[in-house]
């Protein structure tokens, strides 16, 4: 089935690179997206405690959607632990960094921008 553009419905859904569909501790990047989405987003599953990105910051927001355990982020000169359930927006060319908390991590990290661009800090 095509859309009115000659997109594929099919093209517009992207599979794990590893081929696994449960969500465990695993993590994949996703840049220019179909249908332009103009965003890009990092999908991010973990049981580990106290891992996660140095600090770094972007031109653009960054949101984390937190789906399962928690992580510690520092956002600025600000610590705050972000919580399943909750929603934690970094604002463009703000330093941000974190850690995952004892019960590991599961979250989708959107990027406002449809590649990443990252500047590292540390």
């Amino acid at each position: 089935m095509s859309l009115s553009d000659g997109v594929s419905v099919e093209d517009l859904v992207i599979n794990r690179a590893d081929g696994r569909d449960d969500g465990e501790d695993w993590t994949e990047n996703y840049e220019e997206l179909p249908g332009a989405a103009g965003i890009s987003i990092i999908l991010e599953s973990t049981s580990k405690e106290g891992v996660g990105p140095r600090l770094h910051k972007h031109p653009y927001a960054e949101t984390f959607i937190i789906r399962r355990g928690s992580a510690t982020f520092t956002i600025g000169s600000n610590q705050v632990v972000g919580r399943a359930g909750q929603v934690l927006v970094v604002p463009a060319d703000t330093p941000h960094k974190f850690a995952t908390g004892p019960g590991g991590y599961e979250a989708v990290h959107i990027h406002a921008n449809s590649r990443f661009e990252t500047e590292w800090l540390e």
